[in-house]
């Protein structure tokens, strides 16, 4: 029988910098760990990148020994594999691994505070009394059976935890999504549904671990935003749910970027963008922009700028196509411009890429990125040696601090005082120190 080459194999094999000997060597440790050793040599692996299936007992194990090289969950469906038989054994783990991340990140002296503030969003949702009423239903054991409006209901509050996340920062509502997945997500992942509907659960739990895990990064609790982004790819793969799983991917490549982890970076972007060969123009947009962030601090001038033309060329086809409005826009991009540029060292270049952003954004922006991309922005304006502009600049957002709740936007602040120092004989200069040393008197206040 002709087989055709396993594509998705081959594009794994080749990210996780094998040779065929090295690929067969893990597969067989894993083998030796399981109590069941194995011989396998290069012929075989070759095989299997030509698309011969490899043994159903096998298959798990190449799986294993491909997430433990990339870091990543990597399903059957990634590897070119035929979907396995459901075992609830697995399924099960899921649960309860979703359960005890969530659990870590709830302070039990709070709980009583995350619920009344979690069932004041659902007021917001329409057909709220129905919503509140199954949410106690599932809590209690008392729905046994879930359908579509219970999928709704959980795509609707990770909207609104979302919406409060852009507006004041992922600090208080991280808890509230961490206390929503344990006590309503994972009782619904429980629960009896068609394989539709269960299938569309896990994508929107998907959904709300990549929310939850972006929090996590704000609020600079990188190891266990790094566990929601695991969990959220996961629950991606067993879905199918490939918009998903791609911008998990990209976020945790976004993560890396901005810890000065580099070529864990472009890894991640690569993987974001192999694993949606078919992405529209705005998610092509989307990927491609990242790529270029991270080719730039790698100094790969070249590919960096490949990439943001790409993305250059997607979104103009993504906007000229509809009115629809997505996540990835060309204030978007302009931050990447922004980015890329100050990598391969063009600060000037660099803030006019910022400006350029804040004369494209919108209403759909966040309030947390202008404060954030606005305090990038005036430390480069110094680092040019403009001094009055950048504390124009600081001093525009300073008074947004008390309502914004950001682990991100801290450290920002934190920066500002050994910056200024050196300048406090300029008048500018010494009335926003004297401002920055005192953030957290405004937010008390505001309290």
């Amino acid at each position: 029988m002709v087989t055709s080459p396993n594509e998705e194999l081959t594009r794994l094999h080749l990210e996780a910098g094998w040779t065929l000997r090295q690929f067969a060597q893990a597969v067989n440790r894993l083998g030796t760990e399981r109590g069941t050793p194995l011989k396998y040599r290069e012929p075989s692996v070759h095989q299997w990148l030509k698309g011969h299936m490899p043994k159903e007992a096998v298959r798990p194990l190449i799986l294993e020994a491909l997430a433990r090289r990339l870091h990543r969950p990597i399903t059957a469906a990634a590897a070119g594999f035929p979907a396995a038989a459901r075992q609830p054994d697995a399924g099960l783990r899921t649960v309860e691994g979703l359960i005890d991340l969530g659990r870590q990140d709830v302070d039990p002296s709070r709980r009583s505070v995350l619920s009344a503030g979690l069932f004041s969003v659902a007021l917001t949702i329409p057909d709220w009394p129905d919503v509140i009423g199954r949410m106690e239903a599932i809590q209690t054991g008392q729905v046994q059976r879930i359908g579509m409006p219970d999928v709704d209901m959980v795509i609707a509050m990770t909207e609104r935890v979302s919406e409060l996340d852009d507006q004041f920062g992922g600090r208080h509502a991280r808890p509230m999504a961490a206390a929503f997945l344990v006590n309503t997500v994972a009782p619904y992942l429980r629960a009896e549904a068609s394989e539709s509907v269960r299938k569309a659960m896990m994508a929107a739990a998907s959904d709300l671990c990549y929310l939850t895990g972006y929090m996590a990064v704000d609020e600079g609790v990188h190891g266990l935003a790094q566990r929601y982004y695991l969990k959220a790819l996961e629950l991606a793969g067993a879905a199918e749910d490939h918009l998903t799983y791609c911008t998990t991917l990209r976020g945790m490549s976004v993560q890396a970027v901005d810890l000065r982890h580099g070529r864990h970076a472009m890894r991640l972007a690569d993987a974001a963008a192999a694993a949606s060969p078919k992405a529209g123009p705005r998610m092509r947009a989307f990927l491609a922009g990242q790529q270029a962030h991270a080719s730039a601090q790698l100094g790969d001038r070249s590919n960096a700028l490949m990439y943001l033309r790409e993305a250059e060329t997607a979104i103009e086809r993504a906007e000229s196509r509809a009115k629809t409005f997505g996540s990835y826009n060309s204030s978007t991009l302009a931050y990447h411009v922004a980015q890329v540029r100050y990598e391969l060292g063009d600060i000037s270049g660099s803030v006019k890429s910022l400006q350029a952003h804040f004369t494209l954004r919108d209403s759909r922006d966040s309030r947390r990125s202008a404060i954030r991309f606005s305090f990038m922005m005036a430390e480069r304006q110094l680092e040019m040696g403009h001094l009055e502009a950048a504390c124009e600049t600081w001093g525009r957002v300073l008074g947004e601090l008390p309502t914004i709740h950001s682990g991100r936007v801290d450290q920002q602040v934190a920066k500002m005082a050994p910056l200024l120092r050196p300048y406090r004989s300029n008048a500018a200069a010494r009335e926003i120190y004297d401002r920055s040393t005192r953030p957290l008197n405004y937010r008390r206040h505001a309290r």
